[in-house]
């Protein structure tokens, strides 16, 4: 089959690799759509301490499930479509036992350190396959993991109906955590140094919108979350914050980045800092909101690429000029 394959980092391309077999309680999935997030470009710069080279990268996916191996629990069949949660956790380490299995001491996941999407079929676990309705399209499905990470992201930080939410980066993280804060009532903000990108932040309710933290005149919120791994962006949306204000460390940055915060205004303000690591408990809540429409997909999804131009996807998506792009092994949005 063909892949898109990370030899090593800086060295990417798209070639034949053996066609996946499923192992035990495994289904192998033709890949419908797989999208592109900041840890694909960490993965092809060699900045993602977990993964191994060679890889075929890939874990925002969705597709049809064409083989299932032996001891396959459930129901399934092949023909059935399917978004996948791309976590593989060991399950008996103590953060797993305890029921932080994103945190697992052996953690893997499909696409990050194990061969993922960014082909034609990829291999696996049955029991993190999630049906889709067949109103949804490949594309839609495909989204459902980044919103699962926000699902997470949003349940660690917490909000209230009422509440002034300032939400630091207008890329497809922060406008999918925009659209969740409001709809549990919060007021929201939107800041993006891309200023094309506001609009979008605009017609999907934003309270107001600003190129920089310095435009807001000085105006506090209740909460903040980082949707860009930027230490300034970090940085500025801690020193936004009302005293007993909470902030969200959702974007990834590189890991030797460091952030310079006021221990003594954590202390005496009682400010909470939290981090949110991936996907835990939140991938059906999340496809429930995709399949709703709760989630306005159309205005994430600009564009997609053929799986023979991956490296022309990775460009595009290190560009900002899109938002979500997305490859799509057999050049169709659809199912």
């Amino acid at each position: 089959m063909r892949a898109a394959i990370v030899d090593r980092p800086g060295s990417i391309r798209v070639g034949d690799v053996p066609d996946p077999k499923p192992g035990e309680r495994q289904v192998v999935v033709k890949v419908g759509a797989c999208g592109i997030c900041g840890t694909d470009l960490h993965i092809a710069d060699g900045h993602f301490p977990p993964t191994p080279y060679p890889i075929v990268p890939g874990h925002e996916f969705a597709g049809e499930i064409v083989e299932v191996g032996s001891d396959v629990p459930g129901d399934w069949r092949v023909g059935d479509r399917v978004a996948v949660d791309p976590s593989l956790y060991c399950g008996y380490c103590t953060p797993c036992r305890s029921g932080h299995g994103n945190l697992c001491e052996n953690w893997n996941a499909t696409g990050d350190t194990v061969n993922g999407a960014f082909a034609e079929y990829v291999a696996v676990p049955a029991a993190n396959c999630y049906r889709i309705p067949d109103s949804m399209t490949w594309q839609q499905g495909a989204l459902v993991e980044p919103v699962s990470c926000a699902v997470h992201g949003v349940r660690r930080v917490g909000v209230e109906a009422g509440e002034r939410f300032l939400v630091m980066g207008a890329g497809t993280m922060g406008l999918i955590m925009q659209q969740l804060l409001q709809r549990a009532g919060a007021r929201v903000t939107v800041v993006d140094r891309n200023t094309a990108r506001l609009d979008r932040a605009t017609s999907l309710g934003a309270h107001a919108v600003a190129g920089d933290v310095a435009d807001l005149d000085g105006e506090v919120f209740d909460a903040a979350a980082d949707c860009t791994g930027a230490v300034p962006a970090i940085e500025a949306a801690f020193d936004s914050l009302r005293r007993g204000g909470r902030l969200l460390v959702f974007g990834v940055a590189p890991e030797q980045d460091r952030v310079s915060l006021s221990p003594f205004r954590i202390y005496n303000d009682e400010i909470t800092v939290v981090g949110s690591m991936a996907v835990l408990n939140s991938f059906g809540a999340a496809l429930d909101l995709v399949a709703s429409g709760a989630i306005d997909t159309g205005a994430l999804l600009t564009d997609a690429l053929p799986l023979e131009r991956y490296p022309d996807a990775l460009a595009l998506m290190r560009s900002g000029a899109g938002l979500k792009v997305q490859v799509l092994p057999e050049g169709s949005s659809h199912a």
